[in-house]
């Protein structure tokens, strides 16, 4: 079996679903169009393969990196940043569509491609300081 072309188990067949921060993986929070020209830069710095990216078309336009659990800590990260984790006595939500069908407002800006495959927490935190 190709595991390269086979979908995660954490995103939904179908739809749009809310997956528990801390158990797959992480995410930061960048919205609108700041969060989406990080995206594309992070794309550019990985040969278009920047790791999993959800972008949501309406409210805060919110851009959802999705990164290694429990990588985001121990960082001073921006203003404007949210730190979507689990921590004891603190839950986060991190929403994520199907890969194909109907999912507005969700979107993948990029796509995984592998099931373990994240966005490399310390580009994305240096990618964006350098943009401050």
């Amino acid at each position: 079996m190709n595991t390269h072309n086979a979908q995660p188990d954490w995103i939904p067949a179908t739809g749009l679903q809310l997956r528990k921060a801390g158990v797959q993986f992480d995410a930061v929070r960048v919205d609108g169009d700041r969060g989406r020209a990080l995206a594309d830069e992070l794309a550019r710095l990985t040969g278009g393969d920047p790791g999993p990216i959800v972008e949501e078309a309406n409210g805060r336009r919110g851009v959802y990196f999705l990164v290694p659990v429990g990588s985001t800590s121990h960082r001073p990260w921006p203003d404007g940043v949210t730190r979507l984790t689990a921590a004891p006595g603190h839950v986060s939500y991190v929403p994520v569509p199907a890969l194909d069908g109907h999912t507005w407002p969700l979107s993948w800006r990029y796509r995984p491609s592998g099931a373990d495959r994240r966005v490399h927490t310390l580009l994305l935190h240096t990618a964006l300081n350098s943009h401050e």
